[in-house]
């Protein structure tokens, strides 16, 4: 049996993982299209080469995400066939340990008005407690709810997805309601494994200022994705920066105060950040300012890395980085991210890792409301480019990323958790 992987967020320890694309939304879009990208990737097919793979590089942590739709498929109900294959499989053969996602985005069909419904957060921990139960002995770190504020922003502003709120208000309520979810499942996983670390991932993006007088236009995107942690930490008091935020978008008091002072454990703060997407220049003149996005480079990395140990005095991970674009600039960011973790561990920052993700290409989420084939949708960010085959099997090339991948886990587990 393969050597078991140090527990994430050790004293002293540094972890390089990989990740696996797993948004699933299940109810159907126009068009009746659903999103599961474990069956349009065909890793619920594949499963067991994927996994070979990614241990092959020497990689020992994983983002790994169930599809809490199909493990829950009715209220109060669990089918568990798939699961039992494939974490036995990943832990004990392997020797990989699980960072287990228990949402990676959507809500079972079945929950009528998916995170506003009222029996959310109960049926949210109903099901990590039946995770935490039957996997506790496998699973060491738990993320509860990947990227809350990104989730709020897509079911509650835009109504991309269920619950298809619109609007500020819609916002602040499907924030709110990941929030108390996410308290309940920290709970629940805890009370069926003790020794659980909770891994709290969000997409967070960093912020430059055009010009002084628009700083404090900042203030609150840079808040924002520290508002969830903070009310599952219960810090969100009337003195809190967001306190006001909150109400005047309609939440009410008494649910605010219902998590104050229950200090729950978040052993690891993860940052989601790619560098196409995450780094915006703030423009205009107060009152009138507009968000540019900027190509970010590892230096703002870092900064960000920084500034959220400052916010938060959590040990912190880059639970998801990667660039969309050909090998060679798939490659330059990998060296870049390596030489920043390198550096900024010896600062003393804790940086407990750093995560490529996804290892594989994955199916853009305009798949969910488009028209075009599948294989249209296909987005290279990974490790292995998915190809489609002429019999519609989407074939895994490995690029010379896996190979650069391979030589930094290798190098860094050389030099026992030190950069090489």
């Amino acid at each position: 049996m393969p050597e078991q992987p140090d527990d994430l967020a050790a004293a002293g320890t540094f972890a390089w993982a990989l990740g696996i694309e797993d948004t699933f939304i299940p109810q159907l879009a126009p068009g009746g299209r659903v999103l599961d990208e474990y069956v349009l990737t065909q890793h619920d097919r594949f499963w067991r080469d994927d996994l070979r793979r990614i241990a092959d590089t020497g990689c020992r942590h994983l983002r790994y995400g169930i599809p809490w739709y199909r493990v829950n498929p009715a209220p109060g109900e669990f089918d568990w066939s798939w699961t039992d294959e494939v974490l036995p499989y990943l832990v004990q053969q392997l020797g990989i340990a699980p960072i287990l996602d228990l949402v990676h985005y959507g809500a079972p069909t079945w929950l009528e008005g998916t995170f506003l419904s009222p029996d959310y957060p109960w049926r949210v921990a109903e099901y990590a407690a039946a995770v935490a139960n039957r996997y506790g002995s496998l699973v060491r770190s738990w993320t509860p709810l990947n990227e809350p504020i990104l989730h709020a922003h897509f079911a509650g502003r835009t109504g991309t997805w269920p619950p298809h709120r619109r609007g500020e208000r819609g916002y602040a309520a499907v924030a709110f309601a990941l929030a108390e979810g996410i308290a309940h499942t920290i709970d629940a996983i805890c009370a069926e494994s003790p020794d659980a670390r909770i891994v709290h991932v969000e997409a967070v993006s960093s912020y430059v200022a055009a010009d002084p007088s628009v700083e404090e236009a900042a203030a609150v995107p840079r808040a924002l994705p520290h508002l969830v942690s903070d009310l599952v930490q219960g810090r969100v008091t009337p003195d809190h920066p967001m306190h006001a935020w909150l109400l005047d978008r309609a939440v009410a008091r008494t649910r605010i105060e219902a998590l104050e002072g229950h200090a729950r454990q978040i052993d690891v703060w993860g940052v989601n950040w790619y560098p196409q997407m995450s780094h915006y220049r703030i423009e205009g003149v107060p009152g009138a300012t507009r968000l540019r996005r900027l190509a970010g480079t590892a230096d703002d990395l870092a900064d960000l890395l920084r500034d959220t140990y400052r916010r938060t005095g959590i040990p912190v991970m880059v639970t998801e980085t990667s660039v969309h674009g050909r090998v060679g600039e798939r490659r330059r960011w990998l060296e870049a991210v390596d030489r920043m973790a390198a550096d900024v561990r010896g600062e003393g920052l804790p940086l407990v890792g750093i995560t490529w993700f996804p290892a594989y290409s994955l199916l853009s989420w305009d798949y969910r409301r488009g028209r075009r084939a599948a294989e249209a949708y296909l987005t290279h960010f990974g490790l292995w480019d998915l190809r489609p085959e002429a019999d519609g099997t989407l074939r895994r090339d490995r690029t010379p990323v896996a190979d650069a991948f391979e030589a930094v886990v290798r190098a860094w587990d050389a030099a026992g958790g030190q950069a090489a």
